[in-house]
């Protein structure tokens, strides 16, 4: 290990090229903190910073050929990857965000008759029972996302949880109410 430790960033992403994984740790070990800290400081959220940090030295590893000592610090050039994917996953955020907000704002103009007025508030008591057997973190998190119109990103930050957590728990909900409501008879779930 003492040789890693005396080794230059240079050195170090000539080893990483050739597969050396103590290498690889010995540049996270000098830059991480710093690659963390930007990331975080753009993001505010620290498990998105986790993923951009994870992101920049996966990128190294796969790709250490990119990084040019001739044109600057290694530390540098991570910092410019960490500020890139910090910005485009924001950009990526805010683009799903107004997609999603679209998307709620659409609604359907048609004919609505009697017949299909009894025929919703049956299929409604149906959902309401089948949503009201549903655990309660999966409950919660669909009743935010498709009853109160939040995304998915603000149900995360309303109940606190991961965005990942959140849209395993809407999708295995949705899928154990598809079921429910099948069973029963409800067109249109399968």
């Amino acid at each position: 290990m003492d040789q890693l430790d005396e080794a230059g960033d240079a050195q170090l992403v000539t080893m990483i090229g050739r597969y050396h994984e103590g290498a690889l740790a010995e540049v996270y070990r000098r830059h991480g903190g710093a690659v963390y800290g930007l990331a975080r400081k753009i993001l505010v959220n620290s498990a998105e910073a986790d993923d951009v940090t994870q992101d920049v030295f996966l990128r190294l590893w796969n790709h250490p050929d990119r990084f040019d000592p001739s044109r600057g610090s290694l530390r540098s050039f991570l910092l410019n990857d960490s500020h890139g994917r910090a910005v485009d996953l924001i950009r990526s955020l805010n683009s799903r965000r107004a997609r999603e907000e679209r998307e709620a704002h659409r609604s359907p103009v048609g004919v609505y008759d009697l017949q299909h007025r009894v025929w919703d508030l049956a299929v409604a008591e149906e959902v309401q029972r089948a949503l009201t057997s549903l655990p309660p973190e999966e409950r919660e998190a669909i009743e935010l996302a498709y009853f109160q119109g939040h995304s998915y990103v603000k149900v995360a930050e309303i109940l606190g949880q991961p965005e990942g957590t959140i849209k395993s728990r809407i999708r295995n909900g949705m899928r154990r109410m598809r079921s429910t409501l099948v069973a029963v008879g409800v067109q249109g779930a399968e």
